[in-house]
């Protein structure tokens, strides 16, 4: 009697319901099929709530969970195996139930510059006095109006596709927006970006995170975590560790303005740089530092003590005065 060994069950990855995040969850999936060919997969994409408000600004609903709640729901009781998360839109802790398995090899994690089709302009500095701005996030807005004070700022809320749209209506009020490069990169709109804005161009440091996915499994599922470690990247994930730990010393959920930026330098240390802003953009914090960093331990204390310098030098004011100020939702 020949013995037949009964198929595993589809492996289930959920996500959002946007197209950025089809496409990421996608790519995992792609890269899931060549490690273990003999697994099934299924997406399933849901509507989260910060999917579901397009209106209110991120600033106003405080916490950081607007993207994960309902997907940790599901993958807590068991109806998914996996999240494929933009890592910049994961809280610093996360529900006692689910954790951080891996971070694949991060992309560009730069903010970008996409003018409204049409405009002459090609960079921050060619933007004329008062023109606006499109972005939802107060970390770009705080950093650009202390860069940039005669830009102008309007919320702008959405998925790519249709803030671009936003952007792009003649009626509209908007002359650029700012949002993710690799956000446009991946959903191959790369062609629509027309600056670069890191530190070294745009003068604006990035979220905590951005550029990379996290992949979110339940607590103490070996199965997937020996499969996920097959997609981290050593680098990216101790990059990214350490900008996590910083926010999460510095209690900052993704509607406050710190920015991060990350880099390893030609001797295989990691340059971490700071900055908290007030949302005016009137007074702000910074401060960098290099240190050896092979291991999550030695991620996590560099994010500590960078926290810890910027707090000394005045942001825990800062962000104290922007969380005692931020509107009350019901």
């Amino acid at each position: 009697m020949v013995e037949t060994s009964t198929p595993q069950p589809p492996l289930r990855i959920g996500t959002r319901r946007s197209n950025l995040a089809m496409v990421q969850a996608e790519g995992i999936r792609d890269s899931l099929q060549k490690i273990a060919p003999d697994r099934s997969y299924e997406i399933e994409a849901l509507r989260t709530l910060g999917d579901r408000d397009q209106l209110t600004a991120l600033y106003n609903f405080g916490a950081k969970s607007l993207w994960t709640t309902e997907l940790e729901e599901k993958l807590t009781s068991g109806e998914l195996d996996v999240i494929v998360h933009c890592l910049k839109d994961m809280p610093t802790k996360l529900p006692d139930t689910c954790e951080l398995a891996a971070i694949p090899p991060r992309d560009d994690p730069r903010d970008a510059l996409i003018v409204k089709a049409g405009l002459p302009y090609t960079s921050l500095k060619t933007l004329p006095e008062g023109a606006v701005v499109g972005t939802s996030s107060v970390r770009r807005s705080a950093q650009l109006r202390r860069l940039y004070p005669s830009l102008r700022f309007a919320n702008l809320r959405g998925n790519v596709e249709t803030r671009l749209a936003k952007v792009d209506d003649p009626d509209s009020e908007y002359t650029c927006m700012i949002m993710s490069a690799a956000g446009l990169e991946r959903v191959g709109l790369k062609h629509r970006i027309n600056q670069y804005l890191g530190s070294k161009d745009g003068g604006i440091l990035h979220a905590v995170g951005q550029g990379a996915l996290g992949l979110e499994i339940r607590k103490g599922d070996r199965k997937m975590q020996e499969l996920l470690d097959r997609l981290a990247d050593l680098k990216s994930t101790l990059a990214c560790l350490a900008e996590r730990s910083l926010m999460r010393t510095l209690e900052g959920g993704c509607s406050v303005p710190i920015g991060v930026e990350t880099e390893w330098t030609s001797s295989g240390d990691l340059r971490m740089s700071a900055i908290v802003v007030s949302l005016d953009g009137s007074g702000s914090v910074e401060d960098s530092i290099t240190s050896s960093v092979e291991t999550v331990d030695e991620a996590n204390a560099l994010g500590e003590e960078l926290a810890a310098r910027l707090v000394k030098a005045g942001a825990g004011e800062i962000l104290n005065d922007i969380n005692a100020n931020r509107p009350s939702k019901d």
